[in-house]
């Protein structure tokens, strides 16, 4: 019941989260990228909750719309990312053969490198932005995805009931639809859910490094990399998007952590058998 109701309150944080993300232009109560000089640099008060930055606008009205751009990009590379990599595992995984060990060895060599160094050469190779930077991610981010579906695929692919459906005449693309991705589709949410904070932490990196997104771009990382000057005569610049970063990190984490322990198979048996006792 506990772990209900932690599953609960999570869902409720990420939701107000992504609604909060989605729906940033209604609720900013200014206008985020509006100037005036004659406010640069308030300290935060009942006007300006987390103060003005060195052009007057208001950062509690940047911070929110800012997580539009920090938010949803992030929840896009990781859709892009899960669905990429999980077709190509599930091919690998099905099929095998020379597909399956072309596609590892590229697999390998993506993950030979550490993934921010890789992804910084790719966004350095394409140039400034948050699509390229989010293009940079994907490259280096899919071939866990491809590894979690390949393994999980092989598992499976000889069980009895795969065996039956080739025996009613079903193709390979049926089966895969209507019998592989079914089974393996929950660790593959919940691995995509953990990862929401890494990738969020990865693209905040890239633009605050200059390899995302540009200025005058209201996005958290570019945020904090613009008032990294200012961080002792004036905190609340880089504090509030960063602390804007590591409350939506912990949230979407524990959100993750939270799903995994209620579809683990070995929790859910435990739960099933307290209730028999």
């Amino acid at each position: 019941m506990k772990k209900k109701i932690k599953l609960i309150i999570m869902s409720c944080l990420v939701v107000l989260i992504i609604f909060m993300a989605i729906f940033a232009t209604y609720i900013c109560p200014y206008d985020p990228y509006e100037q005036d000089l004659s406010i640069a640099y308030q300290a935060p008060g009942l006007q300006h909750l987390m103060g003005t930055d060195a052009y007057g606008r208001d950062m509690f009205s940047r911070v929110i719309i800012g997580g539009q751009l920090s938010i949803l990009s992030t929840l896009a590379l990781v859709l892009i990312i899960a669905i990429f990599g999980t077709t190509v595992g599930i091919i690998c995984g099905y099929f095998g053969n020379k597909v399956d060990f072309v596609v590892m060895r590229i697999s390998d060599l993506c993950l030979a490198f550490p993934g921010l160094v890789f992804a910084l050469a790719v966004a350095a190779i394409l140039g400034g932005g948050i699509v390229n930077a989010v293009i940079a991610l994907t490259v280096i981010s899919w071939p866990k995805y491809s590894r979690v579906a390949r393994g999980l695929t092989l598992s499976i692919k000889d069980s009895t009931y795969i065996e039956a459906a080739k025996l009613a005449g079903d193709n390979a693309l049926q089966i895969i639809c209507r019998h592989v991705v079914p089974n393996i589709i929950g660790p593959i949410i919940v691995t995509a859910t953990l990862d929401i904070g890494t990738m969020m932490m990865e693209i905040a990196g890239l633009s605050f490094l200059g390899l995302g997104a540009q200025p005058p771009v209201a996005e958290w990382g570019s945020m904090m990399s613009n008032g990294r000057s200012m961080l002792q005569t004036y905190p609340w610049v880089v504090l509030s998007p960063g602390i804007a970063i590591f409350i939506s990190v912990v949230i979407f984490n524990l959100f993750g952590d939270t799903l995994r322990d209620a579809v683990d198979p070995k929790n859910v048996s435990q739960s099933f058998g307290k209730q028999d006792n």
